[in-house]
């Protein structure tokens, strides 16, 4: 493995901003309780926090040790950012919101990590792949399923409070 330089460090995370915002975008248009600096901020974190372990790492292999383990920190952002998509889920009675808002950020953070680790096709893949569900699948189901026919899941496509 090389030596992962500050100016490539400084890509990723740029990237991480820049593919965190274009679907936090997405999500501002669509009058969700996150938005475009939630996603941003959510993407840029995890690459920031991949970034580290891949320093880290490297900092360790440097010093001889042969004991160090990058994907442990990935594997804590996975349940960090669980506990901040949970906050976004509210429950009114039957009604269920904020599902798909918790789980785009979900989704953003592993973007983010991907970009974090220099893995750009596939976040890029991911990136357009959420965007392409969040959009297609909203049309889809403002066309053909009736309102009072959603499931719980659905029902994240009106505005909290709203």
């Amino acid at each position: 493995m090389t030596t992962l330089s500050d100016a490539e460090s400084i890509g990723r995370i740029v990237l991480a901003l820049v593919a965190g915002g274009i679907i936090g975008f997405e999500r501002e248009r669509s009058n969700k309780s996150a938005g475009l600096r939630t996603y941003a901020l959510v993407c840029e974190g995890a690459a920031l926090f991949m970034i580290a372990s891949l320093l880290l790492g490297e900092l360790a292999r440097s010093s001889g040790s042969t004991q160090y383990d990058p994907s442990r920190i990935g594997s804590t952002i996975v349940q960090g950012i669980g506990f901040l998509a949970a906050g976004l889920i509210f429950v009114a009675g039957d009604k269920v919101r904020g599902l798909t808002t918790a789980a785009a950020i979900w989704v953003t953070a592993a973007i983010g990590l991907l970009i974090g680790a220099g893995f750009f096709v596939v976040a890029l893949a991911g990136t357009i792949a959420t965007l392409l569900i969040l959009v297609s699948l909203r049309w889809v189901e403002d066309r053909f399923v009736t309102p009072g026919s959603r499931d719980a899941i659905s029902e994240d496509d009106q505005p909290v409070g709203g």
